[in-house]
């Protein structure tokens, strides 16, 4: 028995489903990765080779728009699919879920699931939205059904996302779908350690509008005049989605002195180890993967009361909850952090704790593998 997952890069197949993975192997089955950038020599697809997993370079422009390039897309997966004949196919992300599934609805596979791990800028809402981003969310919508409603199961990672689909009709009732707890964390690679004397906070996040980081910079350079000692640290990279921050902006705060740009980290764990706070003021998420790793690394977390983010945090007692896209209240609950220093250390508690009870890797696989059948 053969199992198919679809991804949009290689990275985020090593980075966020090797455990998944691994468990599905330990399942008995031959485990197939189909995503682009796949190249042989590559250090992913060697990797994931030597852990017996087959690898296939498709085409899949990751946030094009192009109808040709995604019908190509489409067509190679069928392809594919029919020449490895999988029982069992999950895709996640926008584009994997779309025409993986619909490919394999054409291909037979017998067993369909799809991850909706977040739902891109299309769907945010608020604010001036423009005539681009109203056709790319009705198309997204009507591509959706199309693909989901031929799945057996749809995992959400909150339950606003899987609402939000059920009430825009985009997913039938009789389609079944499964709130899982994001990707969980691995405890055993995310461990915690121990805090900084000076207060450090961090947000990683590709850089992005949505991700808040225009809020962050802002906070930052309102507290740094205000608390010099305090450190505001910034991991990521610029993106080539139309949302992306420039190149401008993010030279700016750097000349300003009061970001620490770290770059794109393969490793994130000694940026966290430096911290004290963790940041992510987005708009939305599915569950967000670095708010979990800091729960796990036992430090305070500050992000919005957002669907996929108020999941996270118990207001309070691991961090706090800021409305997104509010400056004053990013920087209020930074204040009270950098304030109280104490609070900060009995906060990551909690935080590790939550990551041990809710979001264990392998407690969130073994609910997929088991709607699954596996």
């Amino acid at each position: 028995m053969s199992f198919l997952l679809v991804a949009n890069s290689p990275s985020s197949v090593v980075n966020f489903r090797l455990d998944l993975i691994k468990a599905i192997q330990d399942k008995g089955l031959q485990v197939h990765v189909a995503c682009p950038g796949m190249a042989s020599d590559s250090s992913e697809c060697l990797f994931l080779q030597n852990l017996g997993v087959q690898v296939h370079d498709v085409p899949m422009s990751r946030a094009g728009l192009n109808p040709f390039s995604d019908l190509r897309t489409c067509w190679a997966l069928w392809r594919l699919m029919c020449r490895i004949k999988p029982e069992r196919i999950l895709g996640y992300t926008i584009k994997p879920v779309i025409w993986g599934s619909l490919a394999a609805c054409l291909a037979r596979v017998p067993e369909r699931y799809a991850l909706i791990s977040g739902l891109g800028y299309a769907f945010v809402e608020g604010g001036v939205v423009s005539k681009k981003r109203t056709l790319v969310k009705r198309a997204a919508q009507f591509l959706y059904r199309m693909a989901l409603n031929r799945c057996r199961r749809v995992f959400f990672q909150n339950p606003d996302d899987e609402s939000l689909f059920r009430d825009l009709g985009i997913l039938k009732n009789a389609t079944a779908s499964t709130v899982v707890k994001g990707s969980g964390v691995n405890l055993a690679h995310f461990v915690p350690i121990a805090l900084p004397e000076t207060p450090t906070f961090l947000l990683i996040a590709r850089l992005l509008i949505d991700k808040g980081v225009r809020e962050y910079a802002q906070a930052a350079e309102r507290l740094k005049a205000q608390y010099p000692e305090a450190r505001f640290m910034l991991v990521g990279y610029l993106d080539e989605n139309p949302e992306s921050i420039t190149q401008a902006e993010l030279d700016r705060w750097i000349a300003g002195g009061f970001i620490d740009y770290l770059g794109k980290l393969s490793d994130v764990r000694p940026a966290m180890a430096e911290a004290s706070v963790f940041v992510l003021p987005s708009y939305r998420e599915g569950t967000p993967r670095s708010v979990l790793e800091a729960l796990a690394m036992g430090r305070a977390v500050i992000t919005t009361d957002a669907p996929g983010c108020r999941e996270t945090v118990i207001e309070g007692e691991n961090g706090f909850l800021v409305q997104p896209k509010s400056v004053d209240e990013l920087a209020a609950a930074m204040v009270k952090l950098i304030q109280q220093p104490d609070r900060v250390e009995q906060m990551g508690q909690v935080s590790l704790q939550r990551a041990r009870d809710e979001f264990d890797v392998h407690k969130v696989n073994a609910v997929m593998l088991k709607n699954m059948q596996l």
